[in-house]
């Protein structure tokens, strides 16, 4: 069966849990608005596409292909990224709310999270090599031979990274912030 090929084309307001929505190939489509919530994504293809204040929580991503996909202002609890097509697989996060969502595994290099709440996220075995957490909440996320190399956390906050099971050279930090890389060891540090 072939996909439907929609281009250039804005969606304001379309919630698609009610109205359903029909796995297609967007590009360069703008998402605003719209509710997505426990929608079946699996087999849909965006690319160059914008979501702006869109609820995606729950939805799934089987075989979803995100490619330079752009995500801001967005609610998006619950994703499991790891379910997407790899093929071109890339995307970017502003101002988010990632909670409990899952990139396990994946390799996302450079990818940028900017000013994202990120709470109980998993980023096991994940490449994030040269990417950015800007300001972004790491509070419960889980990083387990996660590389790291080369990544920006300088704004980053209530994290907690293992050094002996990550691989962080090069990788950016700042104080106080990141005491979150000796919390194993539960020792006291104070600022003076």
């Amino acid at each position: 069966m072939e996909k439907n090929y929609i281009e250039e084309k804005s969606f304001e307001g379309v919630d698609f849990s009610i109205e359903g929505f029909q796995p297609a190939e967007y590009d360069r489509c703008n998402f605003n608005n719209c509710n997505f919530s426990q929608c079946n994504l699996s087999d849909a293809v965006f690319a160059e596409c914008v979501f702006s204040g869109c609820d995606l929580s729950l939805a799934a991503l089987s075989n979803t292909a995100l490619r330079d996909v752009a995500f801001k202002d967005c609610k998006m609890l619950g994703l499991r990224f790891e379910s997407c097509n790899e093929f071109g697989l890339s995307f970017r996060f502003e101002d988010c709310i990632l909670n409990d969502s899952s990139f396990y595994k994946l390799k996302i290099k450079k990818t940028i999270f900017a000013n994202c709440r990120m709470h109980d996220i998993d980023l096991s075995e994940a490449d994030l090599t040269a990417s950015v957490f800007d300001k972004c909440d790491l509070k419960g996320a889980v990083f387990n031979r996660t590389v790291l190399e080369k990544a920006d956390l300088r704004t980053a906050f209530n994290y907690s990274i293992d050094p002996e099971l990550n691989r962080i050279k090069k990788a950016q930090f700042s104080v106080p912030s990141v005491i979150g890389l000796l919390n194993k060891y539960d020792i006291k540090i104070t600022l003076s």
